[in-house]
């Protein structure tokens, strides 16, 4: 049986939740058999008495009579549940299994990101041996390219922050939630492949659970060669250049060697940052169209400065570790002002993919233990800011990227400004308490150089509209870090209830890149549903 809404006090003894068990039951303590976390969450709306909300899956004897005594109980006192049920059925089920023979090409997945890696894992495990292209290195060559960029100032454009195994998830919180509705257990299927590549078991029941880049690269190598066991193929620095359609279907792809490769059913996981292959679906005529994005700063605070304004006396509990937010503010110009990838003790980076444009992301180690917190502070924009074809988005994206690399120096140093200056309009020219994270530099400028004029008035007003919500978030010393312009991608490649293209047989767009994701676990989900499509579509044919 699953029971829900199971609350105890921060800092509950180890019996209480059993306690609380066999209470909600009424049940002795020998019938009680077993009984496993499924979730745990916090409830900190009151930083003085902190509140632990529990979901537990039990056994108990004579589970039938327990459940009819409980509902008659239910409908006497017009409990319409007692918050207690039977736990559902979570595993995964394949959708299909491959013959021995396949009379058709293997299925293609682009891109090695987290939707790409649970695409061709699924296809992997349902025996189907796909083929899995990327454009950028394996994940450990990849994390020398961007530790060097993040050193030297060297952008290698084709291994770095977003092209690479892993995806631009690995360097970020690894954050493993998602707001998205799923009946089907996806998720869990998610985190237990996860756990099986490395990550800790807690990821299966706490609310807000994440991993951390250091811990994600092995996972990764992990899933890589569950992949390849399973007869996958994955090959690193292959970047598709070229679509070959006939007819409104998908033949094959070309690589930028010149190979060839037939293909008849590609799962499109290029993430959110593949310019080039957005422009050459266009050219080719996949059906596409413009989509809303947020373009803004970084902005850090010390972690400790959060931790009190969410925890109060509870900050630095061991089970509340670093505190996070999230935050939303409508401005009176009708644009809305949010945080968004809010990375607690961790750093900002550089997140580059072209020669010439400045972007920055966050990142956490899974400790989280860096001195200061830090998120996208962000304004959401939409198609009505940059009309024209379905990628004026991007070209909206290059023009500020652009003005933020020579704000900060030209040479990829990021534009920066204390809080206190951005308010009073005026450039900064010397820091305050909080240090900057962000490597290979910063240089104090005045950020509204780089950003849209609307989206300077909306964070001015955003700001100590925050700082009501969280004490100090206004402080004059937080930094701000410009700029981010990479929240989600700015174009979606349209697909139908079968997900492949509206009008390109074979192409089933996927993730992030394509519009349908946002974050680790919502695009792993995406790739899994995107699996499942591939697999009975081959099947059909």
């Amino acid at each position: 049986m699953r029971l829900t809404e199971i609350k105890l006090p921060l800092n509950h003894a180890p019996d209480d939740l059993r306690a609380a068990i066999l209470a909600r039951l009424g049940l002795a303590a020998d019938d009680l058999l077993s009984m496993h976390i499924f979730r745990r969450s916090v409830d900190a709306r009151k930083s003085s008495a902190v509140i632990l909300t529990y979901t537990v899956d039990v056994s108990v004897v004579d589970e039938e009579a327990v459940l009819k005594r409980l509902a008659k109980s239910a409908q006497a006192t017009r409990n319409a549940s007692h918050h207690v049920s039977r736990t559902p059925d979570m595993d995964y089920k394949f959708v299909a299994r491959a013959p021995e023979k396949l009379s058709a090409p293997r299925p293609v997945v682009i891109g090695t990101g987290p939707c790409g890696l649970f695409a061709g894992l699924l296809l992997a495990q349902m025996g189907f041996r796909p083929l899995i292209l990327e454009r950028g290195k394996a994940v450990r060559e990849r994390t020398q390219d961007t530790w060097k960029f993040w050193r030297q100032s060297l952008l290698n454009p084709e291994s770095n922050v977003q092209f690479g195994e892993g995806g631009a998830g690995t360097f970020s919180d690894g954050k493993l939630y998602s707001q998205i509705r799923d009946p089907a257990y996806r998720s869990r299927k998610v985190l237990t492949e996860f756990v099986k590549a490395g990550a800790p078991d807690e990821i299966l029941y706490v609310a807000k659970p994440h991993i951390g880049t250091f811990r994600l690269v092995s996972m990764v190598e992990n899933m890589r060669a569950s992949i390849e066991a399973l007869g996958g193929e994955i090959r690193f620095q292959q970047r598709v250049t070229d679509f070959h359609i006939e007819q409104g279907t998908l033949r094959g792809l070309t690589l930028a060697t010149g190979e060839q490769i037939a293909a008849d059913h590609v799962a499109l996981a290029v993430g959110h940052s593949a310019r080039d292959t957005f422009y050459k679906l266009h050219e080719r005529g996949v059906f596409m169209e413009a989509k809303p994005f947020s373009i803004g700063v970084r902005i850090e605070h010390p972690q400790s400065l959060i931790d009190k304004a969410r925890y109060g006396p509870n900050a630095g509990h061991p089970i509340l570790g670093a505190a996070d937010y999230k935050l939303v503010h409508h401005a009176k110009n009708n644009r809305s002002a949010y945080s968004f990838c809010m990375c607690p003790g961790g750093t900002v980076v550089a997140a580059a993919s072209e020669p010439g444009r400045l972007v920055t992301n966050g990142m956490s180690q899974y400790s989280r233990n860096e001195r200061n917190a830090n998120s996208a502070i962000v304004v959401g924009i939409t198609p009505d800011d940059y009309p024209g074809n379905p990628l004026a988005g991007i070209e909206f994206q290059r023009h500020w990227e652009a003005l933020a690399y020579v704000t900060g120096g030209s040479n990829y140093a990021a534009p920066a400004q204390r809080v206190g200056d951005f308010l009073a309009q005026r450039p900064s020219t010397v820091l305050g308490e909080v240090l900057p994270s962000y490597k290979p530099a910063i240089l104090l400028t005045d950020l509204s150089l780089c950003l849209p004029d609307f989206v300077t008035m909306t964070l001015r007003e955003a700001l100590p509209a925050f700082g009501q919500q969280i004490r100090g978030f206004a402080m004059e010393d937080a930094l701000m870090t410009g700029i981010e312009t990479r929240t989600s991608s700015p174009v979606r490649i349209t697909r139908n209830d079968q997900y492949q293209s509206l009008n390109t047989r074979g192409l089933f767009p996927a993730g992030e890149g394509a519009g349908y994701a946002g974050g680790i676990l919502s695009a792993a989900i995406d790739g899994i549903k995107v699996a499942e499509a591939v697999a009975l579509s081959i099947m059909r044919t």
